[in-house]
């Protein structure tokens, strides 16, 4: 068993203030006050590792340079594979120790395992599978004639079918999309993505299975579908109006508002196409729009990045911490949870992690300064130590650290 004593701590929900920490393996066994606190670790505090609801895993994660929308399309799965791991290993050192791929597939799935199973040291990785129309925002990620494409479904038979093909290949959820998208080739943002009882049928089935459904949207009808029909969260919202804030309340439905990857193409900020920097102001001036008084009036919005360590870096997920709480009007210590405890318990897993107590898993994140009272100190640059599944991943335990 190991312990550190005698360091603020932040537990996900509330500051613990100078406490001893001890956990064995991937098990949190105790937290309690320090009777000991001698100072020394006075500069350092502790919180929960960092839980990205939104990521896509899938880009190249190495040094030279190559175009991001090909890449995937003429590298084999088997070299993918370890491309898709780098990346959720630099989410981890980053702090980032829970992520969930809105798009994966047996790659994914396989790598999820290997880090599950202790085969190789990595985050806790959720995969949802995604169900989509042909031309839909899912599929013109692939150009026309391109013989090797992702799966689609047009028909809320062909719907059924490919969950339970999801099902099947271990899949923890799926993603659908009741709108078009910024990145997609051709692509228009209002475009209708699948017909209600396709969307329906998806959803039914989805929960019939166990797996929570994701709904990717950019427009207002877009919302208005994914909430007639029962999703279990919103990715984007981006057409959000305070039309729906009273649904959003009673149903406490969580919203990944992707704010950094949207503000990066629509000001040029990265190399895409001037049709998607289009599509990306459109989008950020609508976002604004209707994300105006959503923090105020309680909206759940949680940490959900969009990265794929192209627009957004693994690691970025500390300053699109900071800009919800801008865009928000919330708290450091809001911003926080939105970021931990409850971006953790609205993709299912808020009884194993982003709370820091005994039976929890061992995730946290060692930093300079204490982020819940100076949300500026959430900076990867004061990150001094991070445990993953009771391993530590990244940097040294502060000298209070102890085996025992």
């Amino acid at each position: 068993m190991r312990e550190i004593t005698g360091i603020a701590v932040w537990d996900g929900h509330t500051d613990r203030g100078v406490s001893r920490l001890s956990w064995d393996g991937d098990n949190i066994v105790g937290l309690e006050p320090a009777t000991d606190a001698d100072g020394a670790l006075a500069e350092y505090s502790i919180i929960p590792g960092l839980v990205d609801t939104h990521v896509h895993l899938g880009a190249y994660s190495g040094s030279r340079s190559v175009d991001w929308s090909t890449w995937p399309l003429i590298t084999p799965a088997e070299e993918r594979v370890f491309h898709i791991a780098a990346n959720a290993q630099r989410a981890a050192r980053a702090g980032v120790t829970t992520l969930r791929d809105l798009g994966g597939d047996a790659t994914h799935l396989a790598v999820s395992r290997i880090f599950e199973e202790g085969i190789q040291d990595g985050p806790r990785l959720i995969v949802h599978g995604q169900v989509g129309m042909t031309a839909g925002h899912g599929d013109l990620f692939v150009p026309p004639h391109y013989p090797h494409r992702p799966p689609v479904a047009d028909s809320p038979d062909e719907c059924r079918k490919l969950v339970r093909q999801w099902a099947r290949s271990g899949a923890h959820g799926v993603k659908i999309y009741t709108s078009g998208g910024v990145l997609s080739m051709g692509d228009r943002v209002g475009w209708r993505n699948q017909t209600n009882a396709e969307i329906a049928t998806t959803i039914d089935e989805a929960h019939a299975l166990g797996m929570l459904v994701a709904a990717h949207t950019h427009s207002t009808i877009g919302v208005d579908i994914a909430l007639a029909e029962g999703v279990d969260s919103i990715e984007h919202g981006t057409g959000i109006t305070p039309a729906h804030f009273d649904t959003l309340l009673e149903r406490n439905l969580p919203i990944a508002p992707t704010l950094m990857i949207n503000d990066a193409i629509a000001d040029g900020r990265v190399p895409v196409p001037a049709e998607a920097q289009e599509k990306a102001k459109e989008v950020v001036a609508q976002r604004n729009a209707g994300f105006s008084g959503a923090g105020a009036a309680g909206i759940r919005f949680v940490l959900g990045t969009d990265a794929n360590g192209v627009m957004v870096k693994f690691g970025d997920q500390h300053e699109e911490v900071r800009l919800m709480r801008a865009m928000f009007g919330w708290s450091a210590e809001r911003a926080l949870r939105a970021a931990t405890s409850d971006a953790a318990d609205a993709i299912g897993l808020g009884a194993r992690v982003g709370t820091l107590a005994a039976g929890f898993g061992a995730d946290f994140v060692v930093l300079r300064g204490h982020p819940a009272r100076n949300i500026d100190d959430l900076n990867v640059d004061n990150i001094v130590a991070v445990v993953s599944r009771g391993r530590l991943v990244f940097g040294e335990l502060p000298g209070a650290a102890t085996a025992r």
